[in-house]
């Protein structure tokens, strides 16, 4: 079986990076969005877990590489929604990214789930 999050996984892993050794797998799929701009979200969404929570694909890593690998893969997402040239759906995947760290900062993390869903629902392809 295949999916974004697993996909994301194996790409990890091959990469030979020092993020790949702590690369366990994906334990399930996620309940978002499909489609084209489903490896973008869950790329985002892994790099905001390593953040903020605890993350599907890695464990054993130290809290250095955790932010690193963070930052590595809201880039990554990032990156592959500006193939596709739509800059609308890029600033919104940023403000969320943005939004989502003030949140936190501020102590208002109840109100991530809801940016995370008008996220998605904005940049649905």
């Amino acid at each position: 079986m295949t999916g974004p999050l697993k996909d994301l996984a194996e790409q990890l892993r091959r990469e030979d990076t020092p993020i790949s050794p702590h690369v366990v797998g994906a334990i399930h799929e996620p309940s978002g969005p499909r489609g084209e701009r489903a490896p973008v979200v869950e790329s985002v969404r892994e790099g905001y877990l390593l953040h903020y929570g605890e993350s599907r694909l890695l464990a054993g890593q130290d809290d250095d590489l955790a932010l690193l690998a963070g930052d590595y893969l809201y880039a990554l997402g990032i990156e592959r929604l500006a193939a596709s040239g739509d800059v609308a759906a890029v600033e919104v995947i940023a403000d969320l990214i943005a939004a989502s760290a003030r949140c936190h900062a501020e102590g208002r993390e109840s109100a991530v789930p809801d940016l995370w869903r008008a996220a998605e629902q904005a940049i649905k392809s």
